[in-house]
């Protein structure tokens, strides 16, 4: 069913809120050269502009939905804009190389907010049944940032790359003149957290994790083969990792239709079985057509997981729903944190191993999602039904 126009206006600043993570997230890669050059630091310095927006993230994530319910999803997204947009323009500005890494910080502790609100926002206005399309448009959006974020930061890092963060600080000044709705809670109960410390949203957490680390957070070992392995261009790297995000945000709508048709378990076991078996397929990739190949159906598998998990957490606790997001996404964020840590150094003495030990997480989430999503399989029809404490307008 096509979405009504008032309802397309409606959703379309949500859907841009999605790419703001990604970009911020992936937009420094390919200008570590001239950070280096700019603040006289080493690589390993610079790298820090990575792990120091990822970690707060994560780890602000875990309460950022809760306490955006109960602070209100409008008063909280305008201000985690308006945030974003100041650390933005600090780190423009930085400088040193410490002004710019306490940016970064301030631009990961304030996109925590973003994905859980939204996504909970989106899942109240749209009938149970579409929700699964919903969210894969949204995770469109997030493919989408994470597939233009190098191309941005790769040609501002040619003229200046302070000028990426000018445009990451217009463009969330722009969105906090259309935040969600939602009013802070004076009159209800404020969103409970005891939901939250079930064992099934523990399993989901760990699910999240698992695929984070290992398949659907593969695409680092893919950059790393590519240049170190089989000694491409970094431009052709690029175009190879370019490629499974622009094909990840193409599938996304689709995928989406899929976990509404089959349910979360279904949707999860093929998602998760056929993201772990490219994973493990990429170690055998002996030129850059054949890990172009492998990949681009890679990251269609690994949105298909992503959309199942934020479909499982958009509904797992309909009194909160921006909490459970942020909680899940607070497991996914610390998984994308750490794969890389694990695999790559895995990756300097056996990279077949780096590729069959991430592909081998993929199985590990498979077992965990299953005890997350048990009894939840069947699609059920009609709008998500909540208690009165639970819901904000």
């Amino acid at each position: 069913m096509p979405i009504a126009r008032e309802g397309l206006a409606q959703r379309l600043p949500m859907y841009m809120g999605g790419f703001m993570g990604p970009f911020g997230t992936m937009v420094i890669l390919p200008m570590f050269p001239e950070l280096r050059e700019s603040f006289d630091a080493s690589s390993g310095a610079v790298s820090w502009g990575f792990t120091l927006y990822m970690l707060p993230f994560a780890a602000v994530m875990i309460v950022s939905g809760t306490l955006g319910e109960r602070w209100g999803r409008r008063r909280t997204l305008r201000v985690t804009y308006v945030a974003y947009a100041l650390a933005s323009i600090l780190a423009a500005l930085a400088p040193n190389l410490g002004v710019f890494l306490l940016a970064r910080a301030l631009q990961g502790g304030s996109n925590a907010f973003i994905t859980p609100l939204l996504l909970a926002a989106l899942a109240d206005i749209t009938p149970q049944e579409r929700l699964g399309n919903t969210v894969g448009v949204y995770s469109s959006f997030q493919s989408l940032g994470t597939a233009l974020a190098p191309l941005v930061g790769g040609v501002a890092a040619d003229f200046n790359w302070r000028w990426a963060f000018v445009g990451a600080a217009v463009a969330a000044g722009v969105l906090a003149m259309f935040p969600v709705q939602g009013e802070p809670r004076t009159n209800v109960a404020p969103p409970p957290i005891k939901p939250l410390l079930t064992r099934k949203m523990t399993m989901l957490g760990v699910a999240a994790f698992a695929c984070a680390a290992g398949p659907i957070g593969a695409g680092v070992l893919v950059g790393v083969a590519a240049r170190d392995e089989l000694e491409l261009s970094g431009s052709a790297a690029g175009v190879v990792l370019l490629i499974g995000s622009l094909c990840a945000m193409t599938v996304g709508p689709a995928m989406g239709r899929l976990v509404d048709r089959w349910g979360l378990w279904k949707s999860g076991q093929v998602g998760l079985v056929v993201a772990s078996v490219l994973t493990a397929a990429l170690a055998g990739a002996g030129a850059g057509w054949s890990l172009a190949s492998i990949w681009v159906f890679g990251a269609a598998a690994s949105a298909f997981v992503v959309v199942v998990l934020q479909a499982a957490a958009a509904t797992a606790v309909p009194n909160n729903r921006g909490g459970a997001l942020s909680a899940m996404l607070a497991w996914r964020f610390l998984g994308h944190a750490a794969g890389p840590a694990i695999w790559i150094a895995v990756f300097e003495t056996n990279p077949n191993a780096a590729f069959y030990g991430s592909a081998l997480l993929g199985i590990v989430a498979l077992f965990t999602l299953g005890d997350a999503t048990k009894g939840r399989d069947r699609p059920t029809h009609g709008p998500v039904e909540s208690s009165p404490e639970g819901m904000v307008g």
